[in-house]
């Protein structure tokens, strides 16, 4: 990847997620985004978000989000500069939450290796 699409991807996704916060605040308070990839040829991005919370909620955020899509792009337009604006896909990230499983398994298995020690 070239150093103009990952500072264009970093660029795309802090200012999505600055929109989401500041403009959406009470809408958007459980929703991260993760990252987003955008295309060589800047028409699209697929913007990857992590939801805190169960089931229900991520599919709410998707819902919200896909719903919001055009306005969101429409405010990203507003603040960045590119040669053509991308159009958005969301797409649930769901690593971290993979990730926090994945550490809690490991201190599962420090306490019984500290159980199995005594």
């Amino acid at each position: 990847m070239s150093q103009r699409s990952i500072r264009v991807n970093e660029l795309v996704k802090r200012e999505i997620s600055d929109i989401l916060h500041t403009r959406y605040r009470s809408e958007s308070v459980y929703i991260t985004i993760t990252d987003v990839e955008v295309s060589p040829n800047l028409r699209t991005a697929r913007v990857f978000y992590s939801v805190i919370g169960n089931e229900t909620r991520v599919r709410e955020s998707q819902l919200w989000l896909d719903r919001n899509r055009d306005e969101i792009r429409h405010f990203l337009g507003k603040r960045v500069v590119l040669k053509y604006l991308p159009h958005l896909s969301f797409r649930n990230d769901p690593s971290i939450e993979r990730g926090m499983n994945l550490i809690s398994l490991l201190d599962e298995l420090e306490e019984d290796d500290r159980d199995a020690e005594k």
